[in-house]
């Protein structure tokens, strides 16, 4: 069974330039057209399960965990340099200053490290989550865990401390969802939602975070 624990960590907030292709498929206008035309590509690559279901920021923006992210999902940007942080609970986070040429396609490999400053609750709650998007990021009490599909489903949960804590879910160009559970020992539970269409605008600060341990110092 996977597992995801929580540490509560503080984060600061970046801004973003960021095209995703699904964001931008037709119909487009001319205009859009022409600026597409001179973005680059990044092409995640990552070894193992715990980098292709890791959650990335590419300058402080949220843009969908490690694994989808090609096809009509690609990441295309601007031409310039560009801020890249992956993620995952119980590892540091993966940094990395790229520069973006124009119809480029630059290639990216991404190596997830255990952080070993780590400690999980020796006394635990089971929390599953049923999320629609499933690529949707969840954050427990401000800390991300992971995307909701690998956070739910038969053989997938979180082990959390007893007692309360604040779940949001969110993914631009939905509104974010936000719920109290308040755990007993051993207790399992579940949240589920289908998250509502919104502006990119009512996203939460949560997805345009750029280092969740930059406020620890």
């Amino acid at each position: 069974m996977s597992t995801r624990f929580l540490k509560l960590r503080l984060s600061w907030i970046g801004v973003v330039t960021v095209f995703v292709s699904y964001f931008v498929l037709s119909p487009m206008v001319p205009s859009l057209r022409a600026q597409t035309a001179i973005l680059g590509e990044l092409e995640f690559q990552g070894a193992s399960k715990v980098e292709r279901t890791s959650g990335v920021w590419v300058d402080g923006q949220y843009v969908g965990y490690l694994g989808e992210l090609k096809g009509k999902k690609k990441v295309l940007l601007l031409p310039g340099d560009h801020e890249l942080i992956v993620r995952q609970a119980g590892y540091k986070d993966f940094t990395e200053k790229i520069t973006v040429e124009p119809r480029i396609l630059r290639s990216v490999p991404v190596k997830m490290v255990k952080d070993t400053s780590d400690t999980w609750p020796t006394v635990t709650a089971q929390l599953k989550v049923d999320v629609q998007p499933d690529r949707a990021a969840v954050f427990v009490d401000d800390k991300y865990l992971g995307h909701a599909g690998e956070l739910g489903g038969k053989f997938h949960s979180m082990l959390l401390s007893p007692g309360t804590h604040r779940i949001k879910v969110e993914l631009p160009g939905y509104q974010t969802f936000e719920t109290d559970v308040t755990l007993v020992a051993g207790q399992k539970s579940e949240v589920k939602t289908t998250l509502a269409a919104g502006s990119i605008h009512q996203a939460d600060s949560l997805i345009h975070q750029a280092n969740n341990s930059d406020q620890e110092k």
